[in-house]
């Protein structure tokens, strides 16, 4: 789960506006390295055991590491991309921006099957609609019912958002060649799309919408640090698209080697007892003690759509989106 603030952007953008050269630049989006994020956490622990210096510079999501990687090309400061989804696996890699990772990913959960040259997953979760369960009793079952609900939604565009993408392919899943009219429908009661995940689940806690697209993992932030039982994940009879939330060494990284030192790091015990309660997204392996409120999340059946199909499709689904959800 995506969390910051406009303070922690404002002191994010002073520190990344830095002319001073680290030993490694990772490239991630605002939450990871906001102050609450586990950003500040990985960078402190890691240090300790390089004897180096890392240095994370943030952008809104995960869309926009790989547009800016893909702008940036040759010229790009990375040497990680931190915060792809692995929706986004193949499009990076087709595009050259990515090297070989070369870590032993014996220790992985064997429920992510996880077996890739290129990426390394370092948490998951699945998309899911939060709502507040002291105004809304009867939740939408099903995306079907939701979207032919009358129920205020935010979500985030999919061109810029991983979240916003991962909706876009739940509805194709759903829907199939009935996609148009679904986002048709749904424009009817949506607020607001918003370019980043902070945006739109702020506004949600505002009071902005009685629906807004997040994470399964959502509720348990709310459970362990505010105390609050009332926010939930609505579970859709159809299932959910997960998200495996990836890193990769950069192509142009000028120092593969601490790089892929980092990778390793990112699936160690040490950096996976920090990321679930600071990124509220679940480990990538087995045996790690967990808050007691994640054992009451919601746990979806699996919708798929592999990184080729993405790969392949996307431009074709966002169009499809533009034309009809505007």
């Amino acid at each position: 789960m995506k969390r910051t603030s406009l303070f922690t952007l404002a002191a994010s953008a002073l520190l990344t506006s830095s002319c001073f050269a680290a030993d490694l630049t990772i490239y991630t989006y605002d939450s990871f390295n906001s102050e609450w994020g586990p950003g500040p956490q990985l960078e402190k622990s890691f240090e300790a055991q390089c004897q180096c210096d890392i240095e994370f510079i943030a952008v809104d999501d995960g869309v926009s590491i790989l547009n800016r990687a893909r702008i940036e090309k040759a010229s790009t400061k990375a040497d990680v991309l931190l915060g792809l989804d692995d929706s986004l696996t193949q499009v990076t890699r087709d595009e050259g921006l990515v090297q070989a990772h070369g870590v032993d990913l014996s220790s992985l959960t064997t429920a992510l099957a996880w077996d890739d040259e290129d990426f390394v997953p370092f948490d998951y979760g699945y998309f899911s609609f939060i709502y507040d369960s002291s105004k809304i009793a009867q939740p939408a079952d099903s995306l079907q019912a939701l979207i032919n609900s009358n129920a205020s939604v935010i979500y985030q565009d999919p061109r810029t958002s991983t979240p916003g993408q991962g909706l876009m392919l739940w509805v194709n899943a759903v829907y199939g060649d009935e996609a148009a009219s679904a986002w048709a429908e749904l424009a009817k009661h949506t607020v607001t799309v918003t370019k980043g995940w902070w945006e739109a689940y702020s506004m949600f806690l505002e009071g902005g919408a009685d629906y807004v697209l997040s994470y399964n993992t959502s509720p348990a932030y709310h459970a362990v640090v505010d105390g609050e039982s009332k926010y939930k994940a609505a579970l859709f009879d159809e299932g959910h698209i997960a998200q495996v939330e990836v890193a990769a060494i950069s192509q142009y990284s000028d120092n593969p080697e601490l790089a892929k030192q980092f990778l390793s790091f990112l699936i160690s015990p040490e950096a996976q007892h920090i990321i679930p309660t600071t990124n509220w997204m679940l480990p990538v392996i087995d045996n790690v003690e967990l808050p007691a409120p994640f054992s009451s999340l919601i746990t979806p059946k699996r919708l798929n759509f592999t990184p080729a199909q993405v790969a392949e499709q996307r431009k074709a689904m966002i169009s499809t989106w533009r034309s009809s959800a505007q």
